[in-house]
């Protein structure tokens, strides 16, 4: 992929470890930012080869023949499928620079990027919390507090907190106060 200038779009990640609940937080955090008024999108890194579409399928077909780019429309969504063919995997920001502009991206995953970073922690899991060792996260969701954590707490069931911390945080206004 080409490289590209900086994202203009406000960007945060959710990091953790595995089982940490980051895709339920997003799940949860998204319409309570929507309801804020806030256009919301998501960027998810795959640890793993994924495939969006069916075997059989035109699509599909296409991609199998050597297509480098596949897209697919209809008049709910479309979808744009790009093979790398053995190409270096692109960094979040070469991907977030092909998203079309929204208030706030929230990216799951690439953990080790340079964007700031909300780490989703669980101390149940005996994994060592990230934020020892990642000065780009900037506060801390977890079931209850952390003794010696430094960093903003936030408790992983309070969204609208969580939320609140995200607008502040990320310097959005939000456009309504229908707070989820």
């Amino acid at each position: 992929m080409r490289e590209t200038a900086p994202h203009p779009q406000r960007v945060l990640g959710l990091a953790g470890w595995s089982g940490s609940g980051k895709t339920t937080l997003l799940e949860r955090l998204i319409p309570a930012l929507t309801a804020r008024g806030l256009t919301v999108s998501t960027l998810k890194h795959a640890h793993h080869a994924f495939d969006l579409d069916q075997p059989g399928k035109d699509s599909f077909r296409h991609r199998e023949a050597g297509a480098t780019e596949v897209m697919v429309s209809s008049a709910t969504r479309w979808a744009l499928q790009h093979e790398l063919r053995g190409a270096p995997e692109p960094s979040s920001r070469e991907l977030l620079a092909r998203m079309a502009p929204v208030d706030l991206v929230l990216i799951e995953g690439f953990k080790r990027e340079g964007h700031e970073k909300l780490e989703v922690y669980r101390p149940e899991l005996g994994k060592p919390p990230l934020w020892q060792e990642d000065p780009r996260i900037v506060a801390v969701a977890a079931p209850a507090p952390i003794a010696g954590c430094p960093l903003p707490q936030l408790q992983l069931d309070e969204i609208g907190a969580i939320a609140d911390f995200v607008v502040r945080h990320c310097g959005l206004a939000a456009r309504r106060q229908d707070v989820a």
